[in-house]
């Protein structure tokens, strides 16, 4: 096994025993069986698209199967199993269109003939021969490239198969993965043939963003600012984590009218937000703080907890009989929906004591999307012209267990009273609940969304961009962005692609760049890590 896609990678270098996010080296390599075996569907289908052949639920699995060796998505061997055998099936269905076709047909690359062997243990096998990471290419910096392209490509995959659950696909997001899974096979690629596939991937990736953004809208409305209780209240609860705002929909109408309060924790707090979800009743609070505490809380969480799709990590022994699965979440030994009939978690619900007395703990405010930030945006533009806002500090990404998270905390408490801060994603966590107040009546700490909604903030900067006649790099605006998984790095390519420079990137740089790759961003893009310490940061950026 060799993992080293997520940022809390073992030493900073890379996971060869296990993950520490809780993977073992069993799915590891089936992860990486599975890559393999896309490649060779890739390669027919990107022959296929030269031949006008297009299969829809071709396209929908393959991004379904490139989410799934995401980050904290799933680690069960066995659905791997499937998903493996799914890919070569439909590789050579495809391969049977194309021939009709006249198209080429006769790959050499191995992942082109590819055959799965049929028990678990022989598959894990095949994986670990593999060495994927190893032999994308025997250049260090060319293999880091590459490792950026194909985390990337996990993190499209994710936005993509969000937005096609609610009904917005592209055949051009999918076309891309195809493309990119392929060239990853090709050998003696330059640094000039990288980089603009590497930009590529940013632009799909903003296409990716912006149908998923419209899925979310079109089908929830736009988010309206929103109180949230941090407490609870007397009542029978379900908790539900993850992203999945359709799942959280059907739970809602599963739950209607049965005596039980809905409650989100980590990135599902947002929901509370839209208004087609902020109209049931029962939907109630946020139950959680700082992402790195989930552990201690879920066990004193007093009903089932619904994971949805690329949740935090896999639930703790003493708590994991009150966990469901959905969607591409799986651990074995975990009870798994795949109907999306939530009965099981309503009678769990019911037969458990719920909360038996009401705590109040406060409220945190939701729902700055960029209807809502833009709707004042006369307001902000007066207060940036007259000086009672100083500068803009979008601090957002991901959250996780490694050591030096607090940076961002600080950070936050130390920005000056003159200066906002807008936030999205689980990174927020770590200072979403700070009281920050108000410049003219404009909350200091404004809460755009899950990482799903970058798209919203991309919007919010190129708006106040056109309103002052200028770049967004001639903002007053920095950003200070963690990072843990591949959405991230997927986000990160977007901005990139963008031509957004002077992002500092924290808390440490990805294991995958190579110094040289980094020299190349810096000088590029000027991308710079967080410093030791936030006075640092702000000194430079504030003067």
């Amino acid at each position: 096994m060799f993992c080293n896609q997520c940022e809390q990678t073992a030493k900073g270098i890379g996971c060869n025993i296990a993950g520490v996010c809780g993977k073992n080296e069993e799915v590891a390599d089936l992860q990486d069986l599975l890559i393999h075996a896309l490649q060779g569907l890739a390669l027919f289908a990107q022959e296929g698209r030269k031949k006008g052949i297009i299969d829809d639920a071709t396209d929908l699995f393959a991004l379904e199967a490139i989410f799934s060796t995401l980050t904290n998505v799933d680690f069960d061997p066995d659905r791997f199993v499937v998903l493996i055998n799914k890919a070569v099936e439909l590789r050579e269905a495809m391969k049977v269109k194309v021939a009709a076709a006249g198209g080429t047909t006769d790959f050499t690359e191995p992942p082109a003939t590819f055959i799965p062997t049929g028990s678990v243990a022989d598959l894990v096998a095949q994986g670990a021969a593999l060495k994927l990471i190893e032999n994308l290419d025997s250049d260090v910096n060319i293999r880091s490239l590459k490792q950026t392209l194909l985390y990337g490509l996990k993190g499209i995959a994710a936005y993509a198969d969000h937005a096609a659950i609610l009904g917005q696909k592209d055949p051009a997001i999918a076309a891309f993965c195809y493309e990119a899974l392929a060239i990853l096979l090709v050998p003696g690629l330059t640094v000039e043939q990288c980089v603009p596939v590497a930009m590529k991937a940013g632009e799909i990736n903003l296409r990716a963003m912006e149908l998923l953004d419209a899925a979310n809208t079109g089908t929830y409305g736009h988010p309206v600012p929103t109180p949230v209780p941090l407490g609870h209240r007397k009542n029978k609860c379900i908790l539900i984590t993850g992203h999945d705002l359709h799942d959280l929909e059907l739970l809602l109408k599963q739950t209607e009218g049965k005596g039980i309060d809905i409650y989100t924790h980590g990135e599902m707090l947002p929901c509370h937000g839209y208004p087609e979800l902020k109209k049931y009743p029962h939907f109630y609070g946020h139950f959680g703080t700082a992402w790195q505490n989930q552990h201690k809380e879920f066990p004193n969480f007093p009903g089932p907890i619904l994971f949805t799709t690329n949740c935090i990590q896999k639930p703790r022994d003493d708590y994991k009989d009150r966990v469901f699965t959905n969607g591409l979440v799986g651990w074995p030994g975990v009870k798994h929906i795949a109907d999306k009939d939530y009965s099981a978690v309503v009678a769990m619900a019911l037969a458990m004591p719920g909360f038996t007395d009401e705590v109040d703990n406060g409220s945190v405010l939701v729902g700055f999307g960029r209807n809502a930030v833009l709707g004042v945006a006369d307001k902000v533009i007066e207060a940036v012209k007259s000086k009672a806002i100083r500068h803009f500090f979008l601090v957002g990404g991901c959250d996780g267990a490694k050591p030096g998270r607090d940076y961002f905390t600080k950070f936050v408490e130390q920005v000056p009273k003159d200066c906002v801060v807008l936030t999205l994603a689980c990174g927020k966590f770590r200072f979403f609940d700070q009281q920050l107040g108000d410049i003219g009546g404009i909350p200091r700490l404004l809460d755009v969304g899950q990482c799903n909604d970058s798209y919203s903030a991309i919007q919010i900067a190129v708006a106040l961009a056109k309103a002052f006649d200028c770049e967004v790099n001639d903002l007053p605006l920095s950003m200070i962005i963690s990072w843990y998984e591949q959405k991230a790095v997927a986000v990160l390519l977007t901005l990139l692609y963008l031509g957004i420079k002077d992002i500092r990137l924290g808390p440490s740089l990805p294991a995958f760049i190579t110094p040289a790759v980094l020299e190349f961003l810096v000088n590029t893009f000027d991308i710079k890590p967080i410093a030791a310490n936030p006075e640092e940061d702000l000194k430079a950026i504030l003067g």
